[in-house]
């Protein structure tokens, strides 16, 4: 479902909870973020909430739902692992198959362009995409790239879209000066072993485990680099119809991926432990990745619409959205300001 798009250029209550808490949860043996979990006196909103359980970063997912948050805030969330495409998971969204989802920035901008009745309400944390250089083949800068080829798992990716934009700021077009090449996920490192790429743009877990397995690979920037380094990453959309009809879900939504988030930046072993049944990767080395991650910060509110318009200029600075679209006017238009 798409509506109008008026971007191109020519209220919240909390839900009751019971009060002695702690007190009913020792007695029915329930547990929680410090060892509790709130009963709410009324019914649970149920709600679908898609995402990728292949993605460490979105770990505030599954340690809401396991911590009881999402229960603390009303909500009785079933997650929906989405493997499709970005555009069928905000058609999800928009056409009611999904209530809301967890994402990168970097993929749903192109696509909240055309219109699907998706805002943008809240968000997790910043990192996860990196971009690695192979020092045999002299790739130990980004400039160092000039002429040579990127390996990514999909041409449409996250790190294809973000490195491309830190390449044009470091004077290069990353369609003439750099080749980009697909492999699967796990043959990135084997391409760049070949000598059939240079450098890799890809995100952790993956990249870490190939990096930790081929020699020679050294890092060259990730979304956190520079003026990045306090920007968010991974966003929460909910349907336009929930935020323009049933704010309160919205709202406790975005509450909930908050404390998750800040959950994880606080006891990323603890949260290794809870994602681990989701991956094949050893806690251990769950705990590395999130600790390169920045779960403490998640902006809402009107410094998510900042970020989001910060965002739709770089992305049209490389040609990802229209020359037409006005950075502004979009931002406002897919935000969705649930908190306010």
């Amino acid at each position: 479902m798409s509506i109008d798009i008026p971007f191109t250029t020519p209220p919240a209550s909390r839900r009751g909870f019971l009060k002695n808490t702690a007190a009913a949860a020792g007695v029915l043996g329930l547990t929680g973020l410090a060892g509790t979990r709130a009963l709410a006196a009324d019914p649970l909103r149920k709600v679908k909430l898609a995402w990728n359980a292949n993605a460490i970063c979105l770990s505030a997912a599954p340690v809401a739902v396991q911590r009881g948050i999402f229960e603390k805030h009303g909500l009785d969330v079933e997650l929906v692992n989405f493997s499709g495409s970005t555009d069928q998971l905000l058609e999800s969204i928009a056409t009611g198959k999904a209530d809301a989802g967890v994402g990168m920035i970097h993929r749903w901008l192109k696509p909240l362009e055309s219109g699907f009745d998706v805002k943008l309400v809240g968000s997790s944390h910043g990192g996860c995409v990196r971009l690695v250089g192979s020092e045999a083949a002299g790739v130990t800068s980004l400039k160092a790239l000039k002429g040579k080829t990127i390996a990514v798992s999909d041409l449409n990716s996250p790190g294809k879209n973000f490195f491309s934009i830190l390449l044009v700021k470091a004077g290069l077009d990353p369609e003439k000066d750099v080749s980009w090449r697909q492999f699967p996920g796990d043959m990135l490192g084997v391409a760049v072993e070949k000598g059939e790429a240079h450098a890799i743009a890809d995100g952790d877990p993956n990249l870490f485990i190939i990096q930790r397995r081929t020699k020679g690979l050294v890092d060259l920037a990730s979304n956190l680099s520079g003026e990045y380094a306090s920007k968010t990453c991974c966003v929460l959309g909910v349907s336009g119809n929930i935020v323009r009809n049933e704010k309160r879900v919205a709202a406790s939504l975005a509450r909930a991926i908050n404390e998750a988030s800040d959950f994880v930046a606080n006891y990323p072993a603890e949260t290794a432990k809870i994602f681990s049944p989701y991956s094949k990767v050893s806690q251990e080395d769950l705990r590395a990745v999130l600790g390169t991650l920045t779960h403490n910060h998640h902006p809402d509110g009107q410094a998510l619409r900042k970020e989001i318009e910060f965002y739709a200029r770089d992305f049209k600075l490389v040609g990802v959205l229209k020359p037409t679209t006005d950075p502004a006017r979009f931002a406002a238009f897919v935000h969705g300001d649930v908190l306010g």
